[in-house]
This record gives structure tokens, C-alpha cells and sequence, in this order.
């Protein structure tokens, strides 16, 4: 087998282990968010804006923290094809 292909499979084996991480840590994320927005009575309608915008952040922060994960598990596939 030469280099290139054994680095190939490597990299789709890095790959793959990013995306599951990500995969694996999504409930703990989730259950930080639930946890954080509950104790910042985000469900409460007469709060000010500093901590609607604290509450938006924070329920927008485990998608991207889990989005860009995901994406950099990707990355390595799509590395390891084009090049």
C-alpha cells in the first residue's frame, strides 16, 4: 500500500472520530444550555434586553459548538479527497 493511500484512511479515521464526538458530547451540551437558560428565567417575558440577547447567545452557542465540531470532523474527509 503506498503512503498516500495509508494517510487517506488515516485521515477518514481522524475524520470520523471528530464527527462522533461531537455526536457524543450533543446531550451534554443540550442539558448545559437547558440548564443555563433556566437559570436565567429566559421563558420570562419582562426581562430586559441584555438578557434576552445573554439567553439568544447562549441557546445559538451549542449549535455552532456542535455545528463546528461536526465541521472539522468534515474537514478531514474533504481534505483527504481533494488532495
Amino acid at each position: 500500500m503506498n503512503k498516500k493511500a495509508s494517510v487517506t484512511i488515516y485521515a477518514l479515521m481522524i475524520g470520523l472520530l471528530v464527527i462522533l464526538l461531537g455526536l457524543y458530547l450533543a446531550p451534554s451540551v443540550v442539558e448545559f444550555n437547558n440548564t443555563t437558560m433556566t437559570s436565567l428565567d429566559c421563558n420570562n417575558t419582562s426581562i430586559n434586553n441584555f438578557l434576552k440577547a445573554t439567553c439568544i447567545a447562549v441557546d445559538l452557542g451549542g449549535f455552532y459548538f456542535i455545528g463546528a465540531i461536526i465541521l472539522i470532523g468534515g474537514g478531514f474527509f474533504v481534505i483527504r479527497i481533494i488532495f
